[in-house]
């Protein structure tokens, strides 16, 4: 694995496993829990220690399967990320919030915990000083946001007592709004990482022939290019998610791929 740099010096996997529809969309789905929970397994034993999740994703049930994924490995060992939901963004909801994930991740702490979606009819200054308090208490590392832009970024900085890690944000070679608006220079002007979710565009980005052509001529899959091409970028890092092994395995062999520069300037001008 490859690690990027949060403020304060603390390290995080340039590739997480995203767990998005892991255990339902936005209730919860018992249908393929043996099988989710194998997957996360089998990913903490390949080398995924950076587990990306949220209170919503399938009602809560999500993180109980990733708790269930993670049992028997050294929690100091794994970097793992929640977020607390839009509708739960007041001071005393996003302290019960958190002790929410805790209690289902079975963690005394989280590595990560990020404002999910901003919600304009609750100030962003409850929530921080909630997050802040979480912080002080060691029940959170490290704070972020989710779906952020430039001038809520702003916000958010000012509010938070540390750093603020990352801004999650939709970012894949099909899609390029964070470069549009703003939000990837704004991010690397003060030094936070921007996390890429759905860098595959669900399978989209597979397909582009561009894609494919550089994916043939380097000897890889479309997979691999279009997660080295998010890895590639300063303060950039992605989550995907995978369950099978053979999808773990294809995914994790990204970090390998090397582009030339033509390479490069023909991904970069896909969206243009």
């Amino acid at each position: 694995m490859e690690f990027k740099t949060l403020p304060g010096g603390d390290r995080i996997p340039v590739l997480g496993l995203g767990t998005w529809q892991v255990g339902g969309g936005m209730s919860a789905d018992h249908a393929n829990d043996k099988q989710e929970i194998e997957g996360i397994r089998t990913a903490v034993e390949l080398g995924y220690t950076h587990i990306d999740t949220a209170e919503i994703y399938g009602g809560g049930h999500a993180e109980e399967l990733v708790r269930l994924g993670i049992n028997g490995f050294s929690r100091t060992n794994l970097f793992i990320t929640s977020k607390v939901w839009s509708a739960n963004l007041g001071y005393r909801a996003t302290l019960q919030a958190l002790e929410g994930s805790l209690r289902r991740l079975d963690t005394p702490y989280l590595d990560m915990y990020l404002i999910h979606w901003p919600n304009h009819k609750i100030p962003l200054e409850e929530t921080f000083a909630a997050l802040n308090e979480l912080v002080e208490q060691g029940k959170v590392r490290h704070v972020g946001v989710s779906n952020f832009d430039k001038e809520q970024l702003a916000q958010a900085m000012t509010l938070s007592k540390t750093p603020l890690s990352t801004n999650q944000v939709h970012y894949s070679l099909l899609f390029r709004e964070p470069e549009q608006n703003g939000v990837l220079r704004f991010c690397r002007d003060n030094n936070i990482l921007l996390t890429a979710y759905r860098p595959l565009e669900r399978g989209a980005v597979l397909a582009h022939p561009v894609v494919r052509e550089i994916a043939g001529k380097h000897g890889v899959t479309p997979a691999q290019v279009a997660l080295k091409w998010l890895i590639d970028k300063p303060n950039v890092l992605t989550i995907a998610k995978a369950v099978s092994e053979s999808h773990l395995k294809d995914n994790m062999a990204a970090l390998s791929v090397q582009f030339s520069e033509e390479d490069v300037a023909r991904l970069d001008s896909l969206a243009q």
